[in-house]
């Protein structure tokens, strides 16, 4: 049986619809991970599979438990860490702690080995107040809350969302432990560099699901011819390679531009470029990655 079993959630506020009909299953002991961008429907879900909010229609299931008639049951054995902080404010890290293993009839001690890496890291400001808190030692309490009852499936929505890199390569070394302990791990990202660290991902765009597969699956599968471009003139350089009858697509990709071409060749771009104007042009062939194939699947939806 599965941990997760979705099939055909529909969600719509007003006449915008946040979820068009998503369906998946996470196994158990998985790190599955929701990949997309802001208002791409990831908390909706998030907040639908953790009883937070109603679906306007279909089935879900979680760990064996029924999303509409066993939510009760649901909710004792979910953890889950909200893109948006949510902890008591004006409480001390430790009060916070306790409230949550209170909650569910658990100690801080009873499952300290949960949270033990990552609750060490803020345990010297345990008196310190929540709210005064860094937004790394916000996520850091946070996760500590939403695991202090050992749940069997732990969601995350955006956990790394606002967090320097340090804290976030501590987030998912840590998910990586939760994992071997069992727990089965879904979490939200509009980081797509940390697709690479899931075991699935389902790529999410208004609503619906473009692709679910291995990372590595997604990224093999990708068949354009892909360049990295660049020049001194940027944003020139865009709007040029956009008029070329040879190139498909062009995305601005931090310091580069990536395109995919169909019969041409770099020497004659260059001319192309040249004749534009351009100068210092860098052209090369190059492998893509998960923001790449994002992108070829979400112009062919």
């Amino acid at each position: 049986m599965s941990a997760i079993s979705v099939q055909n959630i529909k969600r719509s506020y007003g006449g915008a619809e946040a979820l068009k009909g998503v369906s998946f299953q996470v196994e158990k002991g998985e790190i599955f991970g929701i990949i997309g961008p802001d208002g791409a429907g990831k908390t909706t879900l998030f907040r639908i599979l953790t009883t937070l909010l109603l679906a306007d229609s279909g089935v879900a299931i979680v760990d064996g438990s029924d999303l509409v008639e066993d939510y009760k049951a649901i909710r004792k054995k979910v953890g889950y860490m909200p893109g948006r902080f949510s902890l008591y404010q004006d409480l001390s890290v430790e009060e916070n702690l306790q409230v949550f293993a209170s909650v569910f009839n658990t100690t801080i001690e009873e499952n300290y080995h949960l949270i033990k890496d990552i609750y060490q890291q803020i345990e010297p400001f345990k008196t310190r107040r929540a709210g005064a808190l860094s937004g790394g030692m916000k996520q850091k309490l946070a996760l500590s809350c939403a695991l202090i009852h050992k749940p069997v499936v732990l969601f995350l929505d955006e956990p790394t969302t606002g967090v320097d890199p340090v804290s976030r390569k501590e987030l998912w070394a840590m998910l990586k432990k939760l994992k071997n302990e069992g727990i089965t791990i879904l979490v939200s990202t509009p980081y797509m560099d940390e697709a690479s660290l899931c075991d699935r991902i389902a790529l999410i765009q208004d609503g619906a699901f473009l692709k679910i597969d291995t990372p590595e699956n997604i990224v093999k599968a990708y068949d354009e011819n892909l360049w990295a471009i660049k020049s001194t003139a940027m944003s020139e350089l865009l709007k040029d390679l956009r008029t070329h009858p040879e190139v498909k697509t062009s995305f601005a990709f931090g310091d580069t531009i990536h395109i995919t071409v169909g019969n041409t060749d770099p020497d004659k771009l260059k001319v192309f470029l040249e004749e534009k104007g351009h100068k210092n042009i860098g052209i090369r062939q190059i492998k893509a990655g998960i923001e790449d194939c994002f992108m070829q699947l979400s112009q062919a939806s």
